[in-house]
């Protein structure tokens, strides 16, 4: 079952529920999907991909995390919660990311592989990581622990 379908699923399951905590975050997400599927029709695509799916979820979560600094910042703990409920939902529908030790791991083996051994390779390092792992590893904390280790 695509991606795309396991959201319209689970939102039909919500609303039949009447889960006011999840339908709201399940219809943007679907209407975010919908969107790109209208976007992509310019382009001549007919569908989107579950690659494509993937990133539009990821950009909804990075734009809740940067909600959230913003609510912390100000105090506005009701906010906060909401966006990190929303958040809690988005992720159910995203890869497993890999822990910390398995990032660092993966990391160490992309680094002897191009023979890095500086921050000037660092590119080549990262590009090496999204070929292979872009689902599956978070990105920011990739860079860090390059950085550590090139350091």
């Amino acid at each position: 079952m695509s991606l795309k379908n396991q959201i319209e699923n689970k939102l039909n399951e919500a609303l039949k529920a009447k889960d006011k905590n999840t339908y709201p975050t399940l219809r943007l997400m679907v209407s975010a999907i919908k969107d790109a599927e209208i976007a992509g029709r310019t382009k001549g695509q007919k569908e989107v991909k579950d690659a494509d799916i993937t990133a539009i979820l990821k950009k909804m979560i990075k734009q809740r995390n940067e909600s959230c600094e913003v609510y912390k910042k100000a105090g506005r703990t009701e906010l906060l919660e909401n966006e990190t409920k929303e958040i809690n939902i988005i992720i159910e529908f995203l890869p497993k990311q890999l822990s910390e030790e398995e990032t660092k791991k993966i990391c160490e083996e992309a680094i002897k592989s191009v023979g890095a051994a500086s921050m000037k390779d660092m590119g080549k390092v990262m590009g090496v990581l999204k070929s292979k792992h872009a689902d599956t590893l978070d990105f920011s904390k990739v860079s860090e622990i390059i950085k550590g280790l090139l350091n």
